[in-house]
């Protein structure tokens, strides 16, 4: 996976050699795996890790994690922590999408204050594919149908020529610690209906709908 990274990078230009880059991790399998090869790769890797407190101690533990993570590889550690649902009420939207906003400022704010090249986060190949239908199923135009982009501003995504499940195996395979987020298991947002419950009807009709 490490090559297959690599060359995405190299493909999409995405990083320029040894490149200083702020990397999201979360705790989640994605994330993990994507500090770890971005380092493997020789990029000077910063971990910045946001705990938005709705999660109560599953939360904290992805943050321990996080920085265990971080500590065991020497690499410098940022967290930042945010009253999720305070600040969506006070701005009138959703919990995901404040989560969101607060998450990319803080990030932002971050690779400025750090002179970073980047902001590498661990969208791969699935969340791309769950984009696009959601995207189909809420009247997208043509735009919409191209998915998530390798790049947008200082926001790289390194991982999306991957799948979850190359994600997963390579984790095994390295013996990588990572947490699930329960929410994931929930199909309660419009992204895990489509996760949960419509890939795999599509699967059934079409076994190669992933690839």
């Amino acid at each position: 996976m490490i090559r297959k990274v690599r060359q995405y990078i190299e493909k999409h230009q995405l990083l320029t050699q040894h490149a200083k880059i702020i990397v999201g991790v979360s705790g989640g399998a994605d994330s993990v795996a994507l500090l770890y090869v971005l380092q493997r790769l020789g990029y000077n890797c910063i971990a910045a890790h946001c705990n938005f407190h709705l999660r109560g101690d599953e939360a904290d533990g992805d943050e321990q994690l996080a920085h265990q993570l971080a500590t065991d590889w020497n690499i410098p550690h940022h967290k930042a922590d945010f009253d999720t649902r305070q600040i969506a009420t006070q701005r009138g939207i959703s919990i995901e999408m404040a989560a969101r906003e607060l998450r990319y400022t803080w990030f932002e704010e971050l690779r400025q204050q750090l002179d970073a090249e980047a902001i590498a986060v661990a969208h791969h190949e699935d969340d791309n594919i769950e984009t696009v239908l959601l995207n189909l199923i809420r009247g997208t135009g043509i735009k919409g149908l191209t998915g998530i982009a390798p790049k947008a501003g200082h926001i790289i995504r390194p991982l999306l020529g991957v799948s979850k499940a190359e994600i997963l195996q390579f984790c095994e395979e390295k013996s990588l610690p990572y947490r699930t987020d329960s929410s994931n298991l929930q199909d309660t947002v419009a992204r895990n209906k489509v996760r949960l419950n419509l890939l795999p009807v599509l699967q059934t009709i079409n076994p190669a709908v992933r690839t």
